[in-house]
């Protein structure tokens, strides 16, 4: 799959490739990070990454904050569109921001509860009529996650086309903008977190066409703001302030820009629906661990695959997804990465959380902040934790609307017009599984979505194979069909069609010499040519097979 975009080569650990040196982003009682070369920028201009802990921090820290405040109410979203109590989204999103990062090779990736997941987790409470045994699901999922990556099966993340993949990513910021764009101006009625094209009442376009109708117009001027700030730090002075990202400071002036609200212009401050809300009460007793005794249910078995096939494809998906935009264009050990998610998973089921996938929504923000190691990961993981314990009320002064902002420019980012343009220069066969993807993602949900995507990309793949496969050169009375390519099973509709406008009398030499693989299917039928053909005095040779 890399073979087009030799930038992603990497070597395994310990390995180096041709004049590299074995330096790897070292990061103290944390797995090595992917390989890649420090003190050069790379060719999009993005900084030098130095291997020095030290070094990063002041980039790791404060991009962990930014996903933090994203990741937040996502969290809490996706618990209630799953229909499952909101702290188990909390945990999830804890244990995704702890434990990954200490297993992972991934610098960029974050993981958490993820919104394409909801039906199923949604389905699957309801089926099993309780949180407690759907947790038992999550945890043997996690197991069996496990055992995919002991397994090596990480590698089916190769199998999908570069268009995919750059089809996937621009729909996740075609579904940014379109999502987020509605809580931006106030209007809050579908949730935070959804990347579904149902939404509450209606469709992603009907949220969209009722949103300038219910604007706030506090939420707009906030958004306005922190838009301002964010376009403009890109450019100004400000962004050489490596350890103050654009995203943090649009937070922090929002959330003060509402308390100026409520205390001049009373009007124009946000309710608490339109801030984040976090769980109150004691934390500890709200757990709902799980139920053990459903071990043995079948149904909860049945759930835990379904969970670990889902989950793991999801996370492979976002895993290459992540790769293509980390800037230092390092490449995440797939199978590793599984072994940490089922990890991560198992532990969430035991804590009563929700399942955890790498998520592209937070991965993008995070390498958007200017993320360059798993500490931000683990920074935001960390936050997460303490936000709910001791900073409850702090948090939920924060405007929804300030942080559709930042998830609208992270969108831009993946699905600016210079990426069409490229992909267009690819060409059809690349093109039109690009833009597939996209209509299918916005339109179904993510994983129905690729799997269109993947279905066309296919079909394109197989156009392309049927093309030239063997040429047709007329001496005289002499046809020579020569094979150009391996010849699979759907070649044999034209070569049945050629084999019977070949006229009588002639001789036909069938050269398969120099291709490395004939179906059998193919090769059959070219022996039953040569056996009938004889009844219109046509004359067979066969070379190659």
């Amino acid at each position: 799959m890399h073979l087009d975009n030799p930038i992603h080569a990497s070597t395994g650990p310990g390995q180096t490739g041709p004049g590299q040196a074995d330096v790897r982003t070292q990061i103290p009682d944390l797995p090595a990070s992917s390989t890649a070369t420090p003190g050069t920028a790379p060719a999009d201009g993005a900084p030098p990454l130095d291997p020095r802990l030290s070094a990063n921090l002041k980039y790791d820290i404060p991009a962990g904050l930014v996903v933090f405040l994203v990741a937040l109410p996502l969290c809490l979203g996706i618990a209630l569109a799953s229909g499952a109590p909101l702290l188990s989204g909390i945990v999830a999103g804890i244990v995704g921001g702890l434990v990954i990062p200490l297993m992972s090779r991934s610098p960029l990736s974050v993981s958490g509860p993820a919104a394409g997941l909801a039906a199923i987790v949604l389905a699957g409470i309801t089926s099993l009529q309780s949180f407690q045994a759907f947790a038992m699901a999550v945890v043997i999922g996690g197991v069996l996650q496990l055992a995919l990556g002991l397994l090596k099966a990480g590698a089916i993340s190769h199998f999908f086309p570069s268009s995919v993949i750059k089809g996937m990513l621009a729909a996740i910021g075609v579904l940014l903008i379109l999502k987020q764009l509605p809580h931006a101006v106030g209007y809050d009625k579908d949730n935070f977190a959804s990347e579904s094209f149902q939404a509450e009442g209606g469709n992603t376009f009907t949220m969209l066409a009722q949103a300038p109708q219910a604007i706030e117009w506090g939420a707009f001027l906030l958004s306005a703001i922190c838009l301002v700030i964010l376009v403009g730090w890109e450019k100004s002075r400000l962004a050489k302030i490596s350890w103050l990202p654009a995203p943090l400071v649009a937070v922090l002036v929002a959330t003060l820009g509402n308390e100026l609200f409520k205390a001049a212009i009373p009007s124009l401050a946000l309710e608490q629906k339109h801030l984040v809300t976090l769980p109150t009460g004691d934390l500890m007793s709200a757990l709902q661990l799980p139920d053990w005794s459903a071990i043995m249910r079948p149904e909860v078995w049945v759930l835990g695959v379904t969970l670990a096939i889902v989950a793991s494809l999801e996370t492979l998906l976002n895993l290459e997804a992540v790769d293509r935009i980390d800037p230092w264009h390092r490449k995440s050990p797939p199978n590793q990465e599984l072994v940490a998610q089922g990890v991560a998973n198992m532990l969430s089921g035991i804590a009563g959380g929700l399942p955890i996938t790498s998520v592209i929504v937070r991965s993008s923000a995070n390498t958007n902040a200017g993320a360059r190691t798993r500490v931000s990961a683990f920074t935001h993981g960390a936050l997460l934790l303490l936000a709910v314990v001791f900073a409850g009320g702090l948090l939920s002064r924060i405007p929804l609307a300030c942080l559709a902002t930042i998830l609208l420019v992270t969108g831009y980012k993946l699905a600016k017009p210079k990426i069409f343009a490229e992909m267009h220069k690819l060409g059809w066969n690349h093109f039109i599984p690009f833009v597939v993807t996209i209509v299918a993602i916005v339109l179904t949900d993510l994983l129905k979505g690729i799997a269109i995507g993947l279905a066309v990309g296919v079909l394109f793949v197989l156009r392309t194979q049927m093309s030239r496969v063997f040429d047709v050169i007329h001496e005289g009375a002499r046809v020579t069909i020569r094979f150009n390519k391996a010849a699979y099973f759907f070649t044999q509709g034209k070569l049945v069609a050629l084999f019977e406008g070949l006229p009588s009398d002639s001789h036909v030499v069938v050269d398969a010499q120099g291709v490395s693989y004939v179906d059998h299917d193919v090769a059959e039928l070219i022996r039953r040519f040569q056996q009938t053909a004889q009844r219109r005095n046509i004359r067979v040779d066969v070379l190659g097979l």
